[in-house]
């Protein structure tokens, strides 16, 4: 298959990041005008999306003519020079507001950049604005009290996914060039999924979470699970991000130091041993979902790249269990004592065989110290299966969600809120957090997964996939997706995206 030819019409606005730095420094824009057409884009589209609620335009310019004058005196500051870019609103952006979409914290302002931001900055960003979130950065919906509901842009009726919900969106329609997200469960690569963009989910520890907080926390950088990375409208970037983001020698990292062959991506993208997953008994997967799956796996067979099906790494209920407990064990290590007080006594209304997730959630938040470790004992078994898994594959690719994006639904307990989903036996429904499972399985280990998306399911709605590696393999994992990209599918905006008036 011949790579597609990029959608857009030409506008600049939804161009790759690195294309876009590639123009700066061939003086065919300059930072002021990408950043005055990405501005009036957000004016003319972001009123029916609502993706960058908080913009920083005035500081924003002064620091794209800065950077232009810069640029014109020879002076280039890094790979991003002059590109506008937005982040979540999770990170702190000195000056602005960070929320979580906390009612109690429309007013909290940050002083100090995160240290993502910095990076970024130093690398020649200019940051405009920040993006939605739901309320905790706990949903795969992106609504909340302060700045309301984003949509999708591909369909206004429907989520464009969560936490980083806001980051997609505003990459789908052309709101801005690049965008950092964080991850926990799956925020990063369900939005990517449902919008149609990629997004990387890197190993665990090596991209800094300080000043990803909303007050300041002293194990910021070593929250348990959680990660920060880029989403963008190419594989391209987010390996760019990445060599921006990820610092050989960190202290503001849980790790350290990188490892010496980080930068090295190891063996081309038609040499990989692949194994394929479609669908699981612990989250039933959408027909439009695998068939993108199965579209995708005739491509790379016919491309000549080793693919087994249903290679499994781990069971599939053991390594959900000890996600949803130590995921939510994360969550709620910061409970205040009067909730820890009340979820302890909702945990104690469940058996303690029941499966649920809204018993496995209660229980987990609040574990005690014996019951975390006896649970991470059981992902240490889970990590030696992974190692085990990946001296016979290096790659494994299968779902980022089980469905592409829902509609909005925004009343009852999450794990209360059904979704559709055209499974083995015909039209079901499932409650949305059973999608959890496949943020869980590589993600509980630490290991990279790249979001690629994969083409539009029957209702005209992106579908993706993710590419999950060894610790440490996050460029394997990048290159294969730009290959994808390069080869199978390259971005496709929405139809609002593309709209003259």
């Amino acid at each position: 298959m011949t790579r597609p030819v990029r959608s857009g019409g030409g506008d600049p606005a939804l161009l790759p990041a690195h294309e876009l730095a590639r123009g700066l420094r061939r003086r065919e824009w300059s930072s002021l005008e990408l950043l005055d057409h990405f501005a009036a884009r957000v004016e003319r589209l972001d009123g029916r999306i609502n993706a960058m609620p908080v913009r920083d335009l005035d500081r924003a310019r002064d620091a794209a003519r800065a950077a232009d004058a810069r640029l014109a005196a020879g002076q280039v500051d890094g790979p991003l020079h002059g590109v506008p870019i937005s982040v979540k609103e999770s990170f702190n952006v000195a000056g602005l507001p960070t929320t979580y979409g906390f009612e109690a914290f429309r007013h909290n302002l940050a002083a100090t950049d995160a240290v993502t931001v910095q990076r970024l900055k130093a690398a020649g960003a200019v940051v405009f604005g920040k993006t939605n979130v739901p309320v905790s950065l706990a949903d795969w919906q992106s609504f909340n009290p302060v700045y309301g509901t984003t949509n999708n842009p591909w369909d206004l009726g429907r989520t464009p996914g969560g936490s980083s919900g806001g980051s997609a969106a505003a990459l789908a329609a052309g709101l801005t060039a690049l965008e950092l997200g964080s991850d926990i469960g799956a925020s990063i690569r369900n939005p990517a999924h449902y919008c149609g963009v990629w997004g990387h989910k890197p190993t665990w520890g090596v991209v800094p979470l300080v000043g990803h907080e909303l007050v300041p926390m002293a194990d910021a950088d070593a929250f348990d699970i959680a990660v920060a990375g880029p989403l963008a409208r190419s594989a391209h970037d987010l390996a760019l991000a990445m060599d921006i983001l990820a610092q050989p020698l960190d202290v503001t990292t849980p790790l350290g130091r990188l490892p010496v062959a980080w930068r090295d991506p190891g063996l081309p993208p038609r040499r990989c041993r692949v194994a394929v997953l479609f669908d699981d008994t612990e989250a039933e997967v959408d027909a439009s979902v695998q068939q993108a799956l199965r579209d995708l796996v005739d491509f790379l067979r016919r491309e000549g790249v080793q693919v087994t099906e249903d290679a499994r790494p781990v069971d599939s209920a053991e390594a959900n269990d000890v996600y949803l407990h130590l995921l939510r064990a994360a969550t709620g290590s910061h409970y205040d004592d009067a909730t820890y007080a009340q979820v302890q006594q909702r945990a104690r209304g469940y058996a303690a065989d029941d499966r649920s997730y809204a018993a496995r959630h209660m229980r987990g938040s609040v574990f005690t110290h014996r019951d975390w470790v006896r649970m991470d004992q059981r992902r240490s078994g889970l990590r030696r299966q992974w190692a085990a898994f990946f001296e016979r594959f290096d790659l494994l690719i299968c779902p980022v969600a089980t469905t592409p994006a829902f509609p909005h639904m925004q009343t009852g307990e999450r794990w209360e809120r059904m979704i559709p989903v055209d499974g083995r036996d015909g039209p079901t429904r499932q409650p949305s957090t059973d999608a959890l499972f496949w943020a869980g399985y590589p993600g509980i280990v630490g290991v990279p997964a790249t979001a690629v998306p994969l083409g539009l399911s029957p209702q005209g709605l992106p579908v993706g996939a993710q590419i999950v590696g060894p610790l440490f393999a996050d460029p394997l994992c990048l290159r294969f997706a730009q290959w994808i990209e390069d080869h199978y599918r390259a971005f496709v905006p929405p139809p609002i995206a593309t709209e003259t008036s």
